[in-house]
């Protein structure tokens, strides 16, 4: 190993990534702080690990990591690092992502402990939101855990490591090194048959809210073989087995997501997101503000009535100690003059009312400056207020959202507050097309800081997602129609009824195309209405008949009702009757389908032929015209052959006779010769 493989900061990668330092490593690739020279922006760079790209497994290796790192450069969703480029430095491949100012989630954890409900909520929904366009496009993480969620400097959630850990598993999954990082979050199906399912990234998602909730995984052992094996073997306790004040509705939520069996789980991101908003709509605050204790109890309590004398600040009144100098007792020679006395009482008085002016004067300037210090970086002055909307009732001491709220008349309250925003659309199902589905920060009253160039972000309602059935989705030679199952899927329609059992054979239609399809081809739906589609089987099996031996007529009648083309040719055959099938080009019991050829060979029976007059020829002459008719010659001459011409001939000339025997022997001609 050359030393820039081994350490390429200072290097320049492609001539554009200038390789800064060492961020951090992993059991598969080691990330570098990088500056792309070329655009001029800080990037982060994942360079593959030696022993993965030149093992046994490499080709496969390296080809399942640019798969995948071309599916997550697709995927758009700011809550996913960002792929920006490939390619490969001394025989490594590696990435270029995004580069994310913040910490990790196992960071966080490792700070907070355990997190209250509304943070875990907003965590999980946010990975569950990435995950769901990475869904949407058929990749699946396969490794949510803590380290692989990063928070950047806002808080907001942004998953890492997309494509690099389903190129690993395929190749290293069954050495038991690979599985140490991860066994704490590997759902049932992968671990057991190396299935990479949307529902084992849920599973994870939920192993991962369970920790932060409660602090720790549900099944801990630092024996990774012991742990897999709970995963497989075992269910998932309920959040509320040990913590009975734990919200019910959140402990079902959770162990919805890490149900042992694949099918009791959401089918995708975008289902568990769904039932997570539906969740959040029925949780109270105090349920909301619920956070687990040492004990298991919840820490959100109330003051006690002897605490309640505290400043805006937090801090509590605390009395001040009188100092030495203000107690301790001062004696005065009594032999000192009264005007010195007097004079020096004096002037001691001033110096002290100086004193007490200065130091009121430096106090009063301390508490304003540090008054507008808080003002500023800590109070009104450091966010704008989210405003109501006008459309919008809340009940009394429940969070508020802006859910439904008409936008265009809401963004007016937006500038008339001065509050920066950005606005993103959505399909809904439920809101109204151009009224608010949610915003971040997501309810009325909540801050938008005024540092660090922070926004609101809203997303806006574009209806119910509709769309057209293709008219050519009919057409099995369109692209449409070779994938009619797929075609309706990503146009959005997700109510498609296929079933298989109805499908049927055809002749003229391919297997997977349409048959039939309701409502028709060139239908506009929302993409919740129901679609029925019957799809052809392609062409039968049939079994090719056995025919030789049959007549022309019963050959063809079986042939045709097996549906097969067929094509015939006849020739003579000395030993099978004249219409009768000699061969055929597949043999009897051969599987084949309908619309697959076959040819047939038919009998003309025997070939025939008129015997010539050859009488009054010389036997030479007569012999060559016989047979050069394929007929065998004999001679006989009983008088001599003195003038060597026929006189005889036999059989009669104008006479038609087989060519050959059944034995295939040339039929014999006799001639008589004087």
């Amino acid at each position: 190993m050359n030393e820039a493989m081994e350490n390429p900061v200072g290097h320049v990668l492609d001539a554009r990534y200038q390789v800064t330092r060492k961020i951090a490593e992993g059991g598969m690739a080691t990330v570098y702080e990088a500056t792309d020279v070329r655009l001029g922006r800080t990037v982060a760079i994942k360079i593959m690990h030696t022993q993965l790209a030149q093992g046994p497994h490499r080709d496969q290796f390296v080809q399942r990591f640019q798969r995948e790192a071309r599916s997550a450069a697709a995927i758009a969703n700011p809550h996913i690092v960002q792929i920006y480029d490939t390619g490969e430095f001394e025989g490594l491949d590696y990435l270029v992502m995004e580069y994310v100012h913040g910490v990790n989630l196992r960071y966080e954890m490792s700070q907070q402990g355990v997190f209250t409900v509304r943070e875990t909520l907003r965590i999980v929904g946010e990975v569950l939101d990435g995950l769901s366009a990475a869904h949407a496009v058929g990749v699946v993480h396969r490794d949510i855990k803590p380290e692989n969620i990063l928070l950047n400097d806002r808080g907001r959630v942004q998953i890492t490591d997309f494509g690099l850990a389903k190129a690993a598993s395929q190749a290293t999954l069954a050495t038991t090194g690979m599985l140490l990082g991860t066994a704490a979050y590997l759902a049932p199906e992968m671990i057991e048959n190396n299935q990479a399912l949307p529902q084992g990234d849920l599973y994870s998602v939920g192993i991962m809210a369970w920790e932060m909730l409660t602090g720790e995984v549900p099944f801990a052992s630092d024996n990774p073989v012991t742990m897999v094996f709970k995963h497989v073997h075992e269910d998932i306790p309920p959040l509320t087995a040990n913590r009975p004040s734990m919200p019910k509705a959140i402990s079902d939520f959770v162990a919805h997501l890490t149900a042992r069996q694949v099918a009791e789980r959401p089918t995708d991101a975008a289902a568990a997101l769904r039932e997570l908003h539906a969740l959040t709509t029925t949780l109270s605050p105090s349920e909301l503000a619920y956070r687990i204790r040492g004990n298991g109890e919840t820490a959100t309590s109330v003051l006690p009535s002897d605490m309640a004398s505290t400043t805006d600040s937090g801090m509590g009144e605390v009395p001040t100690q009188a100092s030495p100098d203000e107690t301790e007792t001062q004696i005065v020679d009594a032999t000192a003059a009264d005007g010195e006395t007097m004079t020096h009482q004096a002037r001691q008085g001033n110096l002290r009312r100086i004193a007490i002016v200065s130091g009121a004067a430096l106090l009063l300037a301390a508490m304003i400056g540090g008054g507008y210090a808080w003002w500023y970086f800590l109070g009104p002055g450091s966010y704008w207020t989210v405003p109501s909307a006008d459309d919008v009732s809340c009940e009394t001491e429940q969070n508020c959202s802006l859910k439904g709220a008409d936008f265009t008349k809401y963004e007016r309250a937006l500038k008339v507050a001065g509050i920066p925003y950005t606005t993103t659309e959505q399909y809904s199902d439920d809101v109204a097309k151009g009224s608010v589905i949610s915003s971040d920060p997501a309810n009325v009253g909540d801050h938008v800081s005024k540092r660090n160039g922070t926004t609101m972000t809203i997303v806006v309602s574009k209806g119910v997602r509709e769309a057209t059935i293709p008219d050519d989705i009919t057409d099995a030679s369109s692209d449409n129609g070779k994938t009619p199952l797929a075609t309706l899927q990503q146009l959005g329609f997700d109510n498609v009824t296929h079933d298989k059992e109805r499908d049927q054979y055809s002749l003229d239609v391919p297997e997977g195309a349409l048959l039939s399809i309701d409502p028709q081809p060139g239908t506009t739906l929302r993409h919740g209405d129901p679609i029925t589609v019957t799809l052809s089987k392609g062409p039968m099996p049939v079994s090719m008949p056995n025919i030789v031996g049959e007549s022309k007529e019963d050959a063809l009648s079986s042939l045709n009702d097996a549906k097969l083309k067929v094509t015939t040719s006849e020739m003579y055959s000395d030993t099978v009757e004249s219409g009768t099938v000699i061969s055929a080009s597949v043999k009897a019991g051969t599987q084949m389908h309908w619309g697959d050829a076959v040819n047939i060979v038919v009998s003309k029976g025997p070939e025939m032929v008129t015997i010539p007059d050859v009488r009054g020829k010389s036997e030479s002459e007569a012999k060559q015209t016989l047979e050069a008719l394929g007929l065998k010659v004999e001679i006989t001459a009983p008088l001599g052959d003195l003038t060597q011409t026929v006189r005889l001939q036999d059989p009669a000339p104008g006479q038609q006779v087989r060519l050959r025997d059944t034995k295939g022997n040339a039929t014999t001609v006799t001639l008589t010769v004087v």
